[in-house]
């Protein structure tokens, strides 16, 4: 396991880069704007996240000694550049979109002004963090709206793509509004309730269903929820009952039924009947196995009686889409505005600003992208939240997030909300960053044919 500075967690054409600039002494302000090009078809919105993560990065940006070390073997540096970089520290300034806001294409989710070597040097922390956490609080997201007011919880730790993307996934999920976690450290980090039932192999340890149901109940009497269905799940569901029976009679009450496997649909009808006729109908109807958004729609479609959906793998993994397009280009350099014009790939000159424009009912009606500097109405989205390498406010925690998330959901017409087949976000471009964007481009394009003449 990796563990030097969180510096060193760069793209070696970033250390390359920084030591050009150091050469040619190139020190002057960088703005760098990370957004999306496009989001996976599939989403109609995304919810930015990974900025506290982000923001703990840049206050403690330092490359170590061994780092220093390890870039002097390699031959290819001049000593005095790695001076240098020994005492580079991060003191730029930030403007992000605030954790749990809803964005859409081409929008920043944050802008980094900072002296070009530093700005260059933390792309590719930005862009990981940001990518991962954002992600996958999109997903979740998703599977909120499908559970259609139904209380979920994170499962995912176990097939995640390595262990800080299980942390990840905890918090992220937690931010759109997942009731708890499985993750028992991400439970401990983040303040989220812990969640859990029992395996398959508890049961099997005991070789007596019944047997393994009553000594987990003796042992959590006020925290049983029974997975029912290591072998048949109807006998399964008979047995719980009669557990809890025994429950009742010491003045405790069973929580719930979990089910994983099989036809879901039928079983969760079948274990709600029968709870119901046991005068259980406190007792919740909890399901897992191979969730997501999809799933868990067809199944409500389908007449499923859940009170409680455990998501795993598809949600923690982000299975249909598990990336975004995002990218991480200079919009300016020593106050001269930038643009990429790749075809496809064109980006927009200039720090900005996103307003948001809502209908007189408070529904979105469109996004204006501009010019940072620009008095637009409607509310400005990014935010100033560091300067001079520093926070400028203590670090906001999930549940600001989770707030800030519901309402920007709120605010969004249903069309966009749908599953499949939703219509896009209108994004205007403002006037001005149109004027800019057509002055910029000629002009570079007027410069390369100069060059090439």
């Amino acid at each position: 396991m990796y563990t030097g500075s969180l510096a060193m967690q760069t793209d070696f054409y970033q250390i390359t880069m920084a030591a050009a600039y150091h050469a040619h002494g190139m020190a002057g302000q960088a703005t760098f704007s990370l957004f999306a090009h496009a989001l996976p078809p599939q989403r109609g919105f995304m919810v930015a996240a990974g900025l506290e993560e982000a923001l703990d990065y840049l206050e403690s940006f330092a490359f170590a000694p061994e780092d220093i070390d390890y870039l002097a073997g390699l031959g290819r540096f001049d000593p005095g550049f790695l001076r240098v970089l020994a005492d580079t520290r991060f003191s730029g300034q930030v403007r992000a979109l605030p954790e749990g806001s809803i964005c859409f294409a081409e929008e920043p989710i944050l802008e980094v002004t900072a002296p070009i070597m530093e700005a260059q040097l933390v792309e590719t922390f930005l862009i990981n963090v940001i990518n991962l956490h954002s992600t996958l609080a999109s997903k979740a997201a998703r599977c909120l709206l499908a559970a259609q007011g139904r209380s979920l919880v994170d499962f995912s730790l176990r097939r995640t793509q390595g262990i800080e993307a299980g942390m990840a996934a905890a918090r992220s999920s937690a931010l759109v509004g997942f009731q708890g976690t499985s993750n028992l450290a991400a439970a401990r980090l983040h303040g989220i309730n812990p969640v859990g039932t029992m395996a398959h192999s508890f049961v099997e340890a005991f070789g007596d269903e019944l047997a393994s149901f009553r000594a987990f109940a003796r042992t959590f009497p006020d925290h049983t929820v029974i997975l029912v269905d290591t072998y048949d799940s109807v006998a399964g569901l008979h047995q719980a009952v009669k557990v809890a029976g025994e429950l009742m009679a010491q003045g405790h009450r069973l929580v719930g039924v979990r089910l994983d496997s099989g036809d879901l649909v039928g079983l969760s009808r079948q274990a709600r009947t029968i709870l119901d006729q046991a005068g259980l109908e406190q007792a919740r109807v909890v399901v897992s196995g191979s969730l997501d958004e999809t799933r868990i729609a067809e199944m409500l479609q389908k007449g499923a009686q859940v009170d409680l959906f455990a998501v795993g793998t598809k949600m923690g993994s982000s299975a249909d889409a598990p990336f975004l397009d995002l990218a991480y280009k200079l919009v300016s350099y020593d106050n001269r505005p930038t643009l990429k014009l790749s075809t496809g790939k064109e980006s927009w000159a200039g720090a900005k600003q996103v307003w948001r424009r809502l209908e007189q009912g408070g529904r979105l009606d469109h996004d204006l992208l501009g010019l940072s500097q620009e008095d637009q109405g409607g509310q400005p989205l990014l935010e100033p939240v560091m300067r001079g390498g520093r926070r400028l406010g203590p670090a906001a925690g999930w549940r600001q997030a989770q707030q800030r998330f519901r309402e920007h959901l709120a605010q969004l017409p249903p069309a966009i909300l749908r599953l499949t087949e939703h219509a896009p976000a209108r994004v205007e471009i403002s006037p001005a960053l149109q004027k800019l964007q057509e002055s910029i481009r000629r002009a570079t394009l007027q410069r390369q044919s100069a060059e090439r003449l």
